[in-house]
């Protein structure tokens, strides 16, 4: 008489790899999800500007016009910047859990989380310049603005260090078309 066998149960490195895998879903939802308000502040910004074109183009000659465009075109920068900053995010974690992106530039190309934390450093760091901006251009005198901008400041140069400080930590490559001291043909 021969016994049947117990269907077998999944191993546990089976187990752990589909746990694993199911992590990909996971980020694929941050992805989208940044993906997601990366598109709405790109439309939010082109309402903005429609409105505020609008009213400069009805307001033209008044004596404040010139000064609420500067202003609104800074603020629009900002937001267009924060935009931008969530789609680097998005194509980022794209490229690091899902697969590596086609038909985009080779700026943001993402071989590692240092390149996609050096290009956030960047859009940072911009973003907290113009966001300062912002606030001079409407600055009206007194000493409320300088503890604003030490802040302001101090928080770019904290970043830059860092940067600096990971720029140092990763091994250099050599760029397509561009090569190092060491690169051999």
């Amino acid at each position: 008489m021969s016994r049947s066998r117990p269907p077998a149960a999944p191993s546990a490195s089976r187990t752990l790899a589909r746990a694993f895998g199911f992590t990909r879903l996971i980020v694929e939802l941050g992805v989208l999800s940044s993906f997601v308000f990366s598109l709405v502040l790109f439309i939010a910004a082109i309402g903005q500007a429609y409105r505020t074109l609008g009213d400069a183009f009805r307001h033209l000659g008044e004596e404040d016009t010139t000064k609420h465009l500067l202003v609104a075109a800074v603020e629009q920068a900002d937001t267009l910047l924060v935009g931008v900053a969530l789609l680097i995010i998005s194509l980022g974690l794209q490229a690091l859990f899902i697969g590596e992106l086609r038909n985009v530039p080779a700026w943001l190309h993402v071989r590692t989380f240092d390149d996609l934390k050096q290009k956030l450093i960047g859009v940072v760091i911009t973003a907290l310049a113009v966001n300062f901006f912002a606030v001079a251009l409407e600055w009206t005198g007194g000493t409320e603005i300088l503890p604003y901008g030490a802040a302001v400041a101090a928080v770019i140069l904290a970043v830059g260090a860092y940067s600096v400080v990971l720029r140092g930590q990763t091994p250099e490559r050599v760029e397509e078309g561009r090569p190092g001291e060491d690169a051999h043909p």
